[in-house]
């Protein structure tokens, strides 16, 4: 049976709080003994050094140099590729069990080191320690769960029926070919390693590109695993995305994507993708998710849950809340709790202890953020933060903030920011709410709080989104468990309607064969 790696929450249910502290706190010392090497990308299971190198810099600390990676170029890029096309025959015959094996056996050995690639997460995107800990344990349990999945079907290989005795028939699932992984920045780790392990364990080979902020938790991932498949069935790329992204996306020999990014990259990608023909490409693009608290809520859990799912990890998630629909009954009491809560969040170093909130991303982030706040200056009003904090030069550490009054249709309100930033309306009657928090062209994730039964299940039957919870206070619209809450985007935050981390996910990487056999 499966079970969720679950570090935190386990260590909070035995009281072992201290120890998981301690253990991160050693590995952090670890880490900063390795920092400032240079790492290879990985083509056809030999390392691949270049002259033409980034720095990975710690948007923490800038000043922290963590690894130099190479910028391949389309040349190089395409050799990729081609080492992924030639070992798709072998990787692809295989037989199911083996593979499921061996990413059981790549899940173990990311479990025992499970502090150390925390440590390296946290200082490389800013994540904290609880949600740096989370990220890796999430790819531990996409392996894991794959594989149980894999293993529970037997493969996706079926005997079907025949009422002609003379013809043995089955259906079958087979892979695609190679399969082109570009991952974001916000789940280095959980979300690069979930989308290769679908394309790797159902039999086809990848070629993998991390976002070029946070390489060195998928290079981890590519490094162990290489050695246990063929070669040239893991390819890792970095570099430009217009150049080693747009090399993968144009490709006559890739032939499939798995994509988590932005919704104009994804759409752009996938309209280059399939410009000549039909392949499978899978995307996740984000959302504009919304939160509904009625005058029937428990405002103490509303107020938690929102400020939890909008200010974690800096709003740097596709699934944070980002609008929040209050009724005006309860308006001011909720928005004087939700203001003294986030008004309390520890900012600090991430890998540092009772740390709430990090840095964002860049200085694009920063930039993004002081443009969304003169906006908010100008046509609504900031009740909470809107301030770049000038305490850490060298960092990307901006204020939590919340803005009201904004009309309607603003673009703050509408379109994704991926910042700690909060936009707050009022609504009437339950109605209302429902149709504004689908006035959005994204569907990803969605909460209410109400403690009216008939109001949750209008809210299950009406709202359209693909993940959505209920009086949630631990967080009203993140931290999806894998198994438990397949994670999925409808309308323009997604485009195959199945969830990562479910049941359905394996079969998006493999295409149905029929065989009859005549006596």
């Amino acid at each position: 049976m499966f079970e969720n790696e679950y570090t935190w929450g386990n260590a909070v249910k035995n009281g072992k709080t201290s120890e998981f502290n301690k253990k991160f706190e050693n590995a952090v010392e670890y880490v900063r003994k390795k920092f400032g090497k240079k790492y290879p990308c990985i083509i056809n299971g030999k390392q691949v050094f270049s002259e033409n190198t980034f720095d990975v810099r710690s948007p923490s600390d800038t000043r922290i140099i963590l690894g130099t990676f190479p910028k391949l170029d389309e040349s190089q890029t395409n050799e990729a590729i081609l080492a992924a096309k030639d070992a798709f025959a072998k990787w692809s015959h295989v037989s199911y069990q083996e593979r499921a094996k061996i990413f059981k056996q790549t899940a173990d050995e990311f479990s025992k080191i499970k502090f150390e690639l925390a440590a390296w997460m946290s200082f490389e995107n800013g994540k904290t320690r609880i949600e740096a800990i989370n990220d890796v344990d999430e790819s531990i349990d996409f392996m894991r769960f794959y594989s149980f999945q894999l293993e529970e079907n037997e493969g996706f290989c079926k005997q079907t029926p025949h009422p002609n005795p003379h013809e043995k028939t089955k259906s079958v699932l087979k892979p695609y070919g190679v399969w082109g992984i570009i991952a974001p920045f916000n789940f280095p780790s959980a979300i690069a390693i979930g989308m290769t392990t679908g394309a790797l364990l159902t039999g086809n080979t990848a070629v993998l590109k991390p976002a070029s902020a946070t390489p060195l938790s998928s290079y981890f991932f590519a490094n162990i695993i290489k050695s246990k498949i063929p070669s040239g069935a893991i390819n890792f790329v970095t570099g430009d995305g217009g150049i080693v992204g747009r090399t993968i996306i144009e490709s006559s020999n890739v032939d499939g994507i798995a994509f988590t990014g932005s919704q104009k990259v994804g759409m752009d990608s996938f309209k280059k993708f399939t410009e000549t023909t039909a392949k499978p490409f899978i995307a996740e693009m984000g959302g504009k998710n919304p939160v509904i608290v009625t005058k029937n809520a428990n405002l103490e859990k509303a107020s938690e849950g929102v400020m939890r799912a909008a200010f974690g990890f800096g709003g740097q998630k596709c699934s944070a809340c980002s609008r929040v629909y209050v009724q005006k009954d309860v308006a001011e009491e909720f928005i004087k709790k939700l203001v003294e809560k986030s008004k309390s969040l520890k900012i600090d170093m991430p890998w540092s202890a009772d740390t709430f909130l990090g840095p964002v991303i860049n200085d694009e982030s920063v930039s993004k953020f002081e443009n969304a706040v003169n906006l908010a200056r100008k046509y609504g009003k900031i009740i909470l933060g809107g301030e770049k904090i000038k305490e850490y030069e060298h960092g990307y550490f901006v204020q939590p903030t919340i803005v009201t009054n904004l009309p309607k249709d603003h673009k703050l309100i509408t379109e994704e920011l991926f910042l700690p930033f909060l936009c707050i309306d009022t609504f009437d009657d339950f109605d209302e709410a429902i149709k504004l928090a689908n006035k959005s062209e994204y569907g990803l994730t969605a909460g209410i709080f109400s403690e009216d039964k008939k109001q949750l299940e209008e809210f299950f039957e009406k709202i359209q989104a693909g993940t959505v919870y209920a009086n949630r206070e631990s967080s009203a619209t993140t931290a999806a468990l894998v198994q438990s809450q397949p994670f999925v985007g409808w309308k323009g935050s997604g485009i195959t309607g199945k969830g990562a981390g479910g049941e359905y996910y394996l079969q998006q990487f493999l295409r149905s064969q029929t065989q009859t056999l005549c006596d």
